[in-house]
């Protein structure tokens, strides 16, 4: 990789000769301006305001804008005498831990790397310092016509120089929260802590950009005469939550299904609702039901029956009176018996008496009948 900057890191005492190499690097896919008429090739010309010319590059000088609109012509010597300890010199200042520094602070990335077989060891002292000490190096260094601040910390083997803003360039986030005071549920919560564990980690390598692979097909087919299909368009919705809680369910769902993982209930295809639901077994239901039923007082609507699978059941519903009326039918059951004996004692008797009558008379017949005969 080519050096951007040569310079040394100041270690107290110690000095590191190191190079300067960027770490990151920009794929993004730049386009240039064309005249629609012929595709001609739009550029830009520096051209003077005062005499309307074109400018080449070596006439072109620095200069400082003042509030009135007076041009302070600033040249490279101006700035090489100004007193700047960093312009060659990486210098820590202070040892933090790493969650002193505010990411919003975070720029650009460099790699550190060894200048010379003198700057191995003193490179390899201050990187095994830092792994040891689990914190990061502040330091302050000039790049490109101005002092910056930088963070300092070992990447695998290699020391990394994070260049920082100032504290002073980052801007309060004033009016940037929600106006008023919104409250969040504690269920609302819970589904918010569900959906990120049901999305879980990620490996960031496995990260890319789409949209730069989709540019690329794009040109490629282009170029190739190819015809372009339009992508299907997708469903954004209108943008606006109705209901928070199912937004966060059905996040949780989709989330579920996309990484394989079971429904969030069982059925949950079945009804085609998708609604969560507790299933319980009827056989605990119904064994326990009878004993809930017997403990009951008679007036509460419940009544028990058998199922054609043999199992007892108790329903809820207006069958007391169904319950009780077997024990009023077979009280009527035994009146009526009981009054039926007595009819027929009643007759039986009432036969007897005619039989012991009629049984006196035909004797008394007799009697005379045989009085007759004698005389």
């Amino acid at each position: 990789m080519r050096s951007i900057w040569n310079g040394a890191i100041s270690f107290g005492l110690v000095s590191i000769p190191i190079k300067l190499v960027n770490a990151t690097e920009n794929h993004s896919i730049s386009f240039r301006q064309i005249h629609l008429a012929d595709g001609g090739r739009i550029r830009y010309r520096k051209v003077c305001e005062l005499d309307e010319e074109e400018v080449s590059g070596g006439e072109i000088g620095k200069a400082y804008e003042d509030a009135d609109g007076t041009m302070i012509p600033i040249t490279d010597e101006d700035l090489a005498q100004l007193p700047l300890p960093t312009a060659k010199t990486i210098e820590i200042v202070a040892f933090v831990p790493a969650d002193r520094i505010d990411p919003l602070q975070m720029d650009s990335a460099y790699y550190l790397s060894a200048n010379g077989v003198p700057a191995a060891k003193p490179y390899a002292l201050l990187r095994e310092a830092l792994k040891r000490s689990n914190r990061v190096a502040v330091a302050k260094y000039a790049l490109r016509g101005r002092e910056r601040l930088g963070m300092l910390r070992v990447v695998d083997d290699v020391i990394a120089m994070h260049g920082l803003l100032w504290p002073d360039e980052i801007r309060a986030p004033e009016d940037a929260a929600p106006d008023g005071d919104v409250t969040v549920r504690d269920a609302e919560l819970d589904l918010a802590d569900a959906l990120m564990n049901t999305l879980g980690e990620v490996d960031m390598d496995s990260l890319h950009d789409d949209y730069r692979e989709a540019v690329e097909e794009l040109v490629a087919a282009k170029a190739a005469g190819e015809s372009v299909l339009p992508a299907a368009p997708e469903d954004a919705g209108e943008g606006k939550v109705i209901d928070l809680i199912a937004a966060l369910e059905n996040s949780v769902r989709a989330a579920r299904k996309s990484r394989n993982v079971e429904g969030a209930g069982a059925g949950e295809g079945d009804g085609g609702s998708g609604d969560m639901a507790d299933v319980h077994p009827i056989g605990k239901t119904s064994s326990k039901a009878p004993r809930k039923s017997g403990r009951a007082a008679q007036p509460a609507k419940k009544t028990t029956h058998r199922t054609p699978t043999g199992k007892t059941v108790t329903r809820s519903g207006s069958s007391a009176t169904k319950k009780s009326a077997p024990k009023s039918t077979g009280a009527k059951k035994s009146t009526a018996k009981k009054a039926a004996s007595k009819k027929t004692a009643a007759k039986k008797a009432t036969a007897r008496k005619g039989t012991s009558s009629s049984g006196g008379t035909a004797a008394k017949k007799t009697a005379s009948s045989h009085g007759r005969t004698s005389a």
